[in-house]
């Protein structure tokens, strides 16, 4: 396993998530005197754990997977990258950006293995076309705490950005107490607001507090990480194809009926750049990809549905009239990459080992929907308009 050195990078390196247990700016605030009941986290893996599981998965994969150290959290923890895959079409998949969203790193982890160490004609014809780049818990320390925030200070943040001394803090910092989480003395960011479509950009005193419609900054390390990984892998193969962002929502029904969702996925995370909607985005008209972007989510759809009639077919469309560029999806698509989100219901509440199972193994069959179909190029030829019949969540 590469490790980079020991510090963190601090010069380049959505609604999304939103679940019946995820804090929101104006969740209702409890007393400080009060007892904070943190959800259950049982049977999901820790950061320690993580470093074993990648350790190991690389000793017995044959020199078929790479792992290296690419950053470090605010507290010093470390974030992963791991690569399997030659081919050139890149993929780029990410975990738990939101810290109590932990079912697409046990998925993520059983991917990379798999096809790692898996010799068959599918896995070996993964391998040979796509490079796929995982990075499970890109948040460790919101992990550790088993939150969607990360564990940083606004004066850390003027610390390491000493022009936005005297700035309101981002419209994205919690410093709220709910019964869940006690942010009060014990601040965070939601870092899937920290991106920004410019990759380049560095923090400017009048872009703060900004909002949810506006690019973010890239003040987190763990934004910065993320950054600095997407940019190394489009100086070395030109462009990165497809990033997936794995994330949890709440427990929602399939639009017009009483079944409920296993899983949403998507492919729009800001308004087209060639609509008036989407003028602020013109810049990057060019490279904007929706369509493929669709292609992609259809992928997934239709490798579920195959399932047959089981909670694995209850598939539905995220919202979809959003406007997050700074979110990771939204200023990576931007950028010209393919973009699917998949948001899995519920959070950390305790579902049972049957049920988490089904979650995990739904995640997966979407992820090698998506990977097959690029490998063997059929992606190319799904049709754009079945990803509008993908049925809507009731929220």
């Amino acid at each position: 396993m590469k490790r980079i050195g020991q510090v963190v990078l601090l010069s380049g390196s959505i609604l999304l998530g939103a679940g019946m247990l995820t804090p929101f700016a104006g969740s209702p605030v409890i007393s400080e005197a009060s007892e904070i009941n943190m959800p259950p986290v049982s049977g999901f893996i820790s950061h320690d754990e993580l470093t074993r599981e990648l350790n190991q998965i690389e000793r017995t994969s044959n020199g078929n997977v790479e792992v290296d150290v690419v950053g470090y959290s605010n507290h010093n923890r470390e974030i992963y990258k791991a690569t399997v895959g030659s081919g050139d079409k890149v993929v780029l998949i990410q975990s738990e950006i939101h810290g109590n969203e932990k079912v697409g790193t046990k998925a993520l982890l059983n991917m990379i293995k798999k096809i790692g160490k898996n010799n068959s004609p599918e896995m070996r014809q993964l391998r040979e076309e796509v490079t796929i780049v995982a990075m499970p818990m890109v948040n460790p320390d919101g992990s550790e705490l088993n939150r969607r925030g990360n564990e940083l200070n606004w004066d850390e943040v003027i610390n390491q950005f000493p022009q936005l001394e005297g700035a309101e803090p981002s419209w994205n910092y919690y410093t709220y107490t709910n019964q869940y989480w006690d942010y009060a003395s014990n601040p965070g960011f939601d870092v899937n607001r920290d991106f920004n479509p410019n990759l380049n950009y560095v923090p400017q005193f009048e872009d703060f507090p900004n909002n949810s419609s506006e690019p973010g900054w890239f003040i987190t390390p763990e934004a910065q990480t993320i950054r600095d990984v997407y940019k190394d892998l489009q100086e070395q193969f030109g462009t990165v194809d497809v990033f997936i962002d794995l994330h949890h929502q709440g427990e929602y029904v399939i639009d017009g009926t009483d079944i409920p969702v296993t899983l949403s996925l998507s492919s729009v995370f800001v308004p087209h750049p060639s609509t008036p909607e989407g003028e602020k985005y013109s810049e990057y008209a060019d490279v904007y990809n929706e369509d493929f972007s669709k292609q992609l989510n259809v992928a997934a759809y239709d490798a579920l549905q195959q399932m047959g009639n089981s909670p694995f077919g209850n598939i539905s469309l995220y919202s979809q009239d959003l406007d997050l560029p700074g979110t990771a999806l939204g200023s990576f698509a931007l950028n010209g990459s393919g973009a699917v989100l998949f948001e899995v219901t519920g959070q950390t509440q305790s579902f049972g080992q049957k049920k988490m199972g089904q979650l995990t193994k739904a995640v997966e069959e979407g992820l090698y929907g998506i990977l097959n179909s690029l490998a063997t190029d059929e992606v190319y030829e799904l049709d754009v308009e079945d990803y509008d019949k993908i049925p809507l969540t009731d929220r």
